[in-house]
This record gives structure tokens, C-alpha cells and sequence, in this order.
């Protein structure tokens, strides 16, 4: 019989379940919407060369991630634990695949996720003059270390000890900075919709030198599925979410439209001022477009939002992160000290900062880890893709297992998203081999490890019940 992993079972240390349903959204919302919503347009244009196609990709890539969503909706609901994607994986196929999401995520894809996007928030505010230090080096030009890294690594640290304080806070944070976030993108799309400059014949545009056809459409989609990415985060919290039976399908389902709706409003804000030509041409579309608007204020204005916006993004990956290898070291498959719960924070604490540990030595001795970053998104649309058919694995071994929620367009939309991540997986294994064999190089090290790991008599579980529950033995969690 499959193995339900041993921290879902109630122990004497838990994480608190603290946050609420706007907190849930917030998590969602904030952690998906990066800097991605002002800069992917210029790439949609060029692979596509018109508007039309562009906003199909949007409402394509969108439907997908939805697809995704809403079958981890049905997982998150019947197993609302710390560590996600690694309780599903190690109920439906065992310890090993488990531990190889955890090591992959706790060793490269969520330290480099947090080193690429606190490098990004640096030189976002490189923007204004205030912040021109960012690009000098301290230690002289044959060092290649910039004062951006090393305010990088402040902020790593900084929202690091927000989430040390305890979930509560780091939500409260997520909810207000995400309203704010949500207000700033309204604010550039209304500032764009009612200007003079602005015209509707810029969506009748078109880029004649475009990739175009099928190969230039799927480049647009898989770029919308890359602005998506990061909805999964909230089950990795799900732990520590109230009634998440309730709260964890609305949460994914009603974040994902509200993602789609701000990031359809920002793109057609932007065509309305710019034709596609121009939109190609920019590196910042939304910061040209506001520059057309409002001139240097406007560019300003979309430079502080996409700050926000990164920051809040920070925040969710940050918490999300901290909590695969929590739940690994709780079923005694990692070390047991990432168990560990602040005695008075209720904040995974030790997890937290080794997190940020790694992420700092990212930001100190890689100063062009973009690269690395990308060896990350072939393993993580490999655990997307497997994480889905667990679906079909509970539903075929465990059909009477309580399901709060149940996806929607079952087989057929969680057939769908498997596709599109095997889709996925093969033009980023393509576009990029050597990174690729590289990634999965490193997944394949972690077996080594868990080896080492059986063999420390010192690791033992913190828990004891390894069998899933009985068919309807699973009572909803508040």
C-alpha cells in the first residue's frame, strides 16, 4: 500500500495554522507576479509578432496554469500538510522521488529562485539615481563582486527574519504588499487606458520579422507559463493555512484568475500606448510605455512598482521554501534539525536560515548564476508534470479517500497540464541540453545523499505511522 509521509500525522510539534483566506490569496498572487508582468511582453511580441496571438497565449498559458492549479487543489485539500508537492510525491511513489523534489528544491531551485530575484530587485532600483551604488565594486574591478550583490544578500537575510518572526507576520506582509502591488498595476494600466498618446490601431499592428507560426506561439506560451510559475508555492504552506479543505482550493483557483486579469490589464495597457514594433524593440515595454505617458515620472513609477512587486515575491519564496525540507527531516528522510520548530516564533527557524545560507553563497561567489537559475526549470516542470499524475495514482488507489474538492474536467484537464509540462520539458531540454543534463545530473546526486542519510542511525522519524489512512480516514484539519 502507498505510504502516507509521517509528518501528516498530528505530532506533538506542528506548525501553526494562522493564516486565513486573504492570506492564501495574497501567497498566490504576490509570489506569482515578479517583474515577469512588465518585461514578457517584448519576448511574446518578438516569437509571435501580433497582439492577437500574443493575448491568446496569455488566455492559452493562463487556462494551463488553471489546469494545474485546480489539480493541486484537489491534493492540497485531502492532504493539507507542510511540504506540498513532496507529500504528494512520497505518498504516491515512495521515499526516493520524495527526497529528490526536497533535495532539488532545497539545493538549488528555491536558494537560486531567491538569488535571482533579489538580484533583479537591485537593479531595479539601480533606476534611480539614489541607488547608483548598486553598480560599483567595493573591492576593486579585477574582483567581480558589485554592492548589488551584496545588497541582495541584505534583503535575502532581512525578509528571512520577517518569516523567522513567525507566518503570521510574513502573511500579513504578503497580504498588505500585494493589495499595494495590485493597486500600482491598476494605477499603470489606468494611467495608459486614459492618456492622449495612446491608440487602438497599435492592437491592429504587427512585427514582420516575428519567429511566428507554431514555433513562435509556443515560445510566447511557454513564456506565459514561466510569468505563471509559482502558484504551487501556497501547498507547500498548507500546513499552516485555516480550514484548508475550504481555503486552499479558493485560494489557487480565485489567485490564478486574479494573476490572469492583472496580467491581460498590464499587456493591453501597454499596446494601447506602444505598436508592436516599438514593443519588440523595448527591454522595459511597461517602463516605455509609462515613459510615453508621463515621461521620466512614469518610468519612476513602473521602476518603485516593479520593486514592490519583486519584494513581495521574495517574500512568498522565501516562505514556501523553508518548509520542503521542514517535512523531510519530520519523516526522518533529511536532517532532523530542519525539523526543528522557534519555540516561540512557530517558524521552521533552522530551515529558514540554512535557506538563506545558500542563497547567500549564490549571491557572493556567482555573480552571473541567471545561468544556474536556469539548470532549475528543467527539474521543476519534471516535479510539476509527476506531482499531476499523482491525481490519477490516489484517485486509482485510494478512491474512497476523503476529497474536499475534486478538479474539475477530471481526466481530461489534469491529462491537459501533464502534456503542456511534458511540452515544457522537452524544448527547455532542447533549447538548453547542457544545462539540462547538468539538472538532472544534480537531481541524480541526491541519491548519494539519501544513502548517506539512511546510513546516520542518528536520523530517525519524528513520527511513527507510515500507512495511509483507510479509505474516509482522513478528518478535515481547522
Amino acid at each position: 500500500m502507498s505510504r502516507l509521509p509521517l509528518s501528516v500525522k498530528q505530532g506533538p510539534a506542528e506548525l501553526p495554522r494562522v493564516l486565513g483566506t486573504s492570506q492564501a490569496i495574497a501567497i498566490v498572487v504576490g509570489t506569482i507576479i515578479g517583474s515577469g508582468i512588465f518585461l514578457v511582453p517584448r519576448e511574446m511580441m518578438q516569437a509571435t509578432g501580433s497582439p492577437s496571438l500574443v493575448y491568446l497565449a496569455w488566455v492559452v498559458g493562463g487556462l494551463l496554469s488553471l489546469f494545474g492549479a485546480m489539480s493541486y487543489a484537489e491534493l492540497g485539500a485531502m492532504l493539507p500538510f507542510a511540504g506540498g508537492e513532496y507529500i504528494y510525491l512520497r505518498g504516491a511513489y515512495g521515499d526516493t522521488t520524495a527526497f529528490l523534489y526536497m533535495w532539488t528544491w532545497f539545493a538549488v531551485a528555491k536558494p537560486a529562485s531567491i538569488a535571482a530575484v533579489t538580484i533583479g530587485l537591485a537593479r531595479t532600483l539601480e533606476f534611480f539615481p539614489a541607488f547608483a551604488w548598486l553598480e560599483s565594486q567595493p573591492f576593486g574591478s579585477h574582483i567581480p563582486f558589485h554592492e548589488s550583490q551584496l545588497f541582495a544578500i541584505a534583503v535575502t537575510w532581512l525578509i528571512t527574519g520577517l518569516n523567522y518572526l513567525g507566518i503570521k507576520k510574513a502573511g500579513d506582509f504578503q497580504l498588505a504588499f500585494t493589495l499595494l502591488k495590485a493597486i500600482l498595476i491598476l494605477i499603470v494600466a489606468g494611467l495608459c487606458f486614459t492618456s492622449p498618446a495612446g491608440s487602438w490601431s497599435n492592437f491592429a499592428t504587427s512585427l514582420p520579422h516575428a519567429t511566428g507560426g507554431f514555433s513562435g506561439f509556443m515560445l510566447a506560451l511557454i513564456a506565459t507559463l514561466w510569468a505563471y510559475d509559482g502558484w504551487n508555492d501556497l501547498t507547500m504552506v498548507a500546513g499552516e493555512v485555516r480550514d484548508p479543505e475550504r481555503n486552499l482550493p479558493f485560494a489557487l483557483i480565485s489567485g490564478l484568475c486574479i494573476v490572469g486579469v492583472l496580467f491581460m490589464a498590464t499587456n493591453a495597457a501597454i499596446q494601447y500606448i506602444l505598436p508592436a514594433a516599438h514593443i519588440a524593440a523595448s527591454e522595459r515595454p511597461a517602463v516605455a510605455a509609462l515613459t510615453v505617458v508621463a515621461d521620466t515620472h512614469g518610468a519612476g513609477f513602473v521602476a518603485a512598482a516593479m520593486a514592490v512587486s519583486i519584494f513581495v515575491t521574495l517574500n512568498g519564496t522565501i516562505m514556501s521554501g523553508a518548509r520542503v525540507p521542514y517535512a523531510a527531516a519530520r519523516d526522518g528522510l533529511f536532517f532532523r534539525t530542519f525539523a526543528h520548530i522557534h519555540p516561540r516564533f512557530q517558524s521552521p527557524s533552522v530551515s529558514l536560515i540554512i535557506q538563506a545560507l545558500l542563497a547567500t553563497i549564490l549571491l557572493a561567489l556567482l555573480s552571473q548564476f541567471q545561468q544556474h537559475f536556469e539548470l532549475a526549470i528543467f527539474a521543476e516542470w519534471l516535479f510539476y508534470m509527476l506531482t499531476t499524475t499523482t491525481v490519477f495514482l490516489y484517485r486509482h488507489r485510494q478512491p474512497g479517500l476523503s476529497r474536499p474538492y475534486r478538479v474539475w474536467g477530471y481526466p481530461v484537464l489534469p491529462a491537459l497540464f501533464i502534456l503542456c509540462a511534458a511540452v515544457v520539458l522537452v524544448w527547455s531540454f532542447a533549447g538548453n541540453i547542457k544545462g539540462s543534463l547538468i539538472g538532472t545530473v544534480f537531481i541524480l546526486f541526491g541519491l548519494p545523499v539519501l544513502w548517506l542519510i539512511r546510513r546516520r542511525s542518528e536520523i530517525a522519524p519524528l513520527n511513527a505511522t507510515k500507512n495511509l489512512p483507510s479509505d474516509g480516514d482522513s478528518p478535515p484539519l481547522r
